[in-house]
């Protein structure tokens, strides 16, 4: 056999064979490939290549017999995948033409007349918004479960008082239910990005070819209209190359995995013995290897980690785009590995702290001693003040001398005789100790969106409306 003919047997496999003279080696073969990474696509494939060859028969651009032929020829291929069999092959490259390759082996000529009209560049952009969208919807319930689960433990809280911090400096009461409420607003609005997102990646770019459209006839709103999409890609040249929809969805999921890992590091804190509020069920902890009495919170310890790895990933997506000219480019390939990786981290995280702050002990003696130590109720005197006719900036620096003598004293403001605040003020009466308490400087905060245990109860019963619980 001839060295061209040699040539052409090692490559054919590839898509351009026929231009090239020699081989592609198996260092760039490598190099190039995505196969082992992108063949979580391959649903997304076949859904988008049905509804493209379902549109070309109605289009007449495909025959009734080749339309048969390729949905018989798929439905094996998704077969043979969900069984494990199929055979994913490093010199097709990737999960496009490996299926493409499997459906010729079964049927033929009808599967090498499936790509009319696309490219592997709009192809591909479009298997990754329908896996990214479906994902979305998925990592959106796994959102509500997790803000359930926070629903359910700030209920049963919603009297527990809890020092509420500033700086890290006890600063005044709060109920833990509020404070635990606090994650379910972060949560649900990262619910409310992730829709948002889900709209523009739920448009089609089939039909964009691999840069300037096509001159077949395609009926591009009825693949949409097929596939669930909300719209096609008006511009080819920005359907094949841009990845904006990736590095949104992206941003949006780095912002959940921030506020995991702001929860994670109060759950970290309020677990140490300095703090000891809360304790974590063992089966989400370790031991130590060299300490036997170590009781180690590595759950929220790596999830507060793993938000490095995912904002590292909104990092790579956007370096990866800043430099490309229209239309598509190789680079793009590389926007998979992130953007997966993104999607599986948030979605165990998730999971994994629904169910751990379900099985959260709550310590409510540690936290009420923790309260009592910072004075938290000094700006319920100020406030106690100013409702007498102060004017708040006097009232603020009487209570900083109320403060500085019970300090002096080593007693909480309510533990001062009234004869000793009335020092401060005449005005001070004997209904001030009602406020000076941590429950009664919880209770008077009974406004929209305070922590009074009635107000808290409120956002439960409007959380769980909300969330279907």
């Amino acid at each position: 056999m001839s060295s061209a003919s040699d040539n052409q047997l090692a490559n054919k496999a590839q898509a351009w064979s026929a231009l090239f003279s020699e081989p592609m080696s198996d260092l760039v073969k490598r190099y190039t490939a995505s196969v082992f990474f992108d063949k979580r696509l391959w649903k997304a494939d076949i859904q988008g290549s049905l509804a493209h060859a379902e549109m070309l028969n109605a289009q007449g651009i495909l025959g009734a017999e080749d339309l048969a032929a390729i949905q018989r020829g798929m439905a094996q291929i998704k077969g043979e995948i969900e069984a494990g069999s199929f055979e994913w092959k490093l010199d097709l490259e990737d999960v496009h033409l490996n299926i493409e390759a499997r459906l010729t082996e079964l049927v033929g000529i009808a599967g090498k007349r499936l790509h009319t009209g696309r490219s592997r560049n709009d192809q591909v952009a479009t298997d990754v918004r329908l896996w990214l969208r479906d994902e979305i919807d998925e990592l959106t319930q796994l959102l509500s479960a997790l803000q359930l689960a926070l629903v359910e433990v700030a209920e049963k809280n919603a009297e527990v008082i809890l020092p509420g911090f500033t700086h890290l400096q006890v600063a005044q009461p709060v109920a833990f239910g509020h404070h635990l409420l606090a994650y379910v607003e972060m949560f649900a609005r990262d619910a409310e990005r992730l829709g948002d997102a889900r709209r523009r990646v739920n448009r089609l770019p089939l039909g964009a070819a691999a840069l300037a459209g096509t001159s077949y006839p395609l009926d591009r709103e009825r693949v949409a209209k097929t596939l669930g999409m909300e719209g096609v890609c008006q511009n080819s040249l920005d359907a094949v190359s841009d990845r904006d929809f990736a590095i949104e969805f992206s941003a949006a999921a780095a912002l959940v995995m921030v506020h995991i890992s702001r929860l994670s590091e109060e759950l970290i804190l309020w677990m140490s013995q300095s703090f000891g509020f809360i304790d974590l069920a063992d089966r989400f902890c370790t031991g130590s290897s060299i300490m036997p009495q170590k009781k180690n919170p590595d759950v929220p310890e790596l999830a507060r980690g793993k938000t490095g790895r995912v904002v590292g990933h909104l990092m790579g997506l956007i370096t990866l785009m800043k430099g490309q000219p229209l239309a598509y480019n190789k680079d793009n390939q590389e926007d998979k590995e992130p953007l997966f990786d993104t999607v599986d981290t948030l979605k165990d995280t998730l999971r994994i702290f629904a169910e751990m702050m379900g099985g959260l002990t709550v310590k409510p003696e540690a936290m009420e001693r923790a309260a009592l130590k910072g004075y938290a109720t000094a700006t319920d005197l100020a406030d106690y003040l100013v409702k007498k006719g102060l004017a708040f900036r006097d009232a603020h620096e009487i209570v900083a001398h109320a403060v500085k003598t019970a300090i002096q004293q080593g007693v909480d403001l309510s533990q001062l005789p009234l004869a000793e605040l009335q020092k401060f003020d005449a005005r001070i009466d004997a209904d001030v100790f009602e406020l000076l308490s941590l429950r009664g400087s919880l209770n008077a905060r009974n406004i929209l969106g305070g922590t009074a245990p009635a107000q808290v109860r409120a956002q439960v019963a409007r959380h769980k409306a909300r969330l279907g619980g």
